[in-house]
């Protein structure tokens, strides 16, 4: 009787490693995410346009309970002319608000806004 004991602890830890991120997924499927409404694409400036360069800025921003845009940062970018157009852009978008259990919340975003010279 002692081997099936190792084996049957063996059997509930992989059933734990399986299934707790099973049920953690689903508590977070709750949780909508915010809905982009409108996103106008922000202005490239004329001197990184004339470039031929690629940039990416990573912006970060809560969007709250109405949609609106609040306290946008700069996390990191590639060019430092970008920051602003991006911070300047994101404060135009608005969104569907995220919902948690069919209620509106603020949440926290993350987004990188990818800049193209023509």
């Amino acid at each position: 009787m002692q081997p099936l004991i190792p084996q049957l602890r063996r059997t509930l830890l992989l059933l734990a490693c399986f299934l707790l991120p099973t049920f953690s997924l689903k508590a977070d499927e709750k949780t909508e995410p915010p809905v982009p409404v409108r996103m106008p694409p922000p202005e490239v400036p004329g001197k990184f346009a004339s470039s031929g360069s690629v940039g990416l800025v990573t912006v970060t921003f809560t969007v709250d309970d109405k949609g609106n845009v609040l306290e946008p940062s700069v996390v990191k970018s590639s060019h430092a002319e970008l920051e602003q157009p991006a911070i300047a852009a994101v404060k135009k978008w608005r969104f569907k608000p995220a919902k948690k259990d069919g209620v509106a919340v603020s949440i926290k975003v993350t987004i990188p806004i990818k800049f193209e010279a023509s």
